[in-house]
């Protein structure tokens, strides 16, 4: 394992015996035998990288700062916000607005003061990767978007790190160690992005409170074995967790002997991004030439504001479920068609005239305006509404509420 950089070298006792104050703190991971004096020691050695503050970071962070991991860096680019605490519990009620690194860190340390934590304010990137990643023994996911998955991914295995994968969404979890060995790792399992629309985030499909904390809790108890080399790792075993039933699974998984191995990172979130692009079809390259005409408009909240200040009256459709137009909706909205059904009840929307579309946060309307575009509606008359109602409460009309 790697040694503890020189940042976290001070009062840390690299090497040295665990003090009367460790052996009491520890005391009951010293009296079991697979971990005793030796495998604390271990613990305090040891670095992990966590990537995401938020409700799968909050457990692991915890109960790896607890154990006693002598370095964690903590990687996260966002802010505290009041409908994180619903399930990140790293976090309180006086954080909201400050970094959720910050916030983490501050809680970390108040929790094992003996312990370092490495404070890392910035989105992991196709740039900050292996600076990032490079420095750890151990990486886990606690992110909430594919693209991050995907570079996690890719990254750890040109740097030959192993990594903790889980993904949660709204009662199902799910758990497992890639890159362990000659293990799997999660392009076996999934070898390209789906398009993101297909693969709603908990902010629009929602999350029971406690699912992160026990999927989070996994992620912690199979990176504590990883270091200390106890028991069996969940390499080649996809663990599914279904909170209504109470239930786990084991799914087996191997590697793919076709797949081609990583050898260099590829720009995965422009294959992702759909917010900012100009058509609902997510491609690498420019689109071809018998499909410009399939194109529909993306409008930012900004601008869509000012066009209706200057008399721009568009028929506007929220393709959000009836439970998150109870929870926010632009004033003035025109009608409520979830996205899946469009197609099904195309005849309410008008035929002549400019469509505004918006859904939470722009996938799911986009989708829509390629239904709509399917079904004949012309896409000149189509305005996707770039980061949905998210967009428009930050940019537009702050009384209405995020979620």
């Amino acid at each position: 394992m790697r040694a503890i950089d020189d940042r976290c070298l001070s009062g840390k006792r690299m090497g040295a015996e665990l003090s009367d104050a460790d052996k009491r703190r520890y005391a009951r991971h010293l009296i079991l035998p697979e971990v005793g004096i030796a495998g604390q020691e271990k613990l305090r050695d040891s670095s992990v990288c966590v990537i995401g503050a938020g409700g799968l970071g909050s457990p692991v962070l915890m109960y790896l700062a607890a154990a006693g991991v002598g370095r964690i860096g903590i990687v996260d680019d966002d802010e505290v916000d009041e409908s994180n605490l619903q399930r990140q519990v790293v976090h309180s009620s006086a954080q909201i607005g400050l970094s959720k690194v910050a916030s983490a860190k501050a809680r970390l340390e108040s929790l094992n003061p003996s312990i370092c934590i490495e404070p890392h304010i910035t989105r992991l990137s196709t740039e900050n990767a292996f600076d990032i990643i490079g420095g750890y023994d151990l990486v886990i996911d606690g992110s909430d978007n594919l693209p991050t998955r995907y570079l996690i991914n890719d990254a750890c295995e040109i740097l030959a790190v192993p990594w903790v994968y889980a993904s949660i969404f709204r009662f199902e979890g799910q758990v497992s160690l890639f890159n362990y060995h000659d293990g799997p790792n999660y392009r076996d399992l999934f070898p390209t992005p789906p398009p993101p629309e297909l693969v709603p985030s908990c902010a629009e499909g929602g999350v029971l409170g406690v699912l992160p904390g026990v999927i989070g809790s996994l992620q912690a108890n199979e990176a504590i074995k990883y270091l200390l080399g106890i028991g069996e790792p969940l390499s080649g075993i996809l663990l599914v967790y279904d909170a209504l039933e109470t239930r786990f699974r084991g799914l087996q998984i191997s590697r793919d002997p076709k797949r081609e191995k990583i050898t260099e990172l590829s720009d995965v979130e422009a294959f992702c991004a759909s917010a900012n692009t100009s058509t609902f079809r997510e491609q690498v390259d420019e689109p071809k030439a018998d499909e410009v005409d399939m194109m529909f408009h993306e409008v930012t909240a900004s601008e869509a504001a000012q066009r209706m200040s200057e008399g721009w009256k568009p028929f506007v459709l929220d393709v959000r479920t009836k439970v998150e137009a109870e929870l926010a909706t632009i004033s003035g909205a025109s009608a409520l068609i979830p996205h899946d059904a469009v197609e099904h009840e195309i005849e309410q929307i008008p035929t002549q005239g400019d469509i505004l579309v918006y859904c939470h946060r722009g996938g799911r309307s986009a989708m829509a305006a390629e239904v709509m575009t399917a079904a004949g509606i012309s896409p000149d008359r189509l305005y996707n509404l770039s980061g949905g109602i998210d967009a428009w409460s930050l940019e537009v009309d702050s009384n209405v509420p995020r979620y």
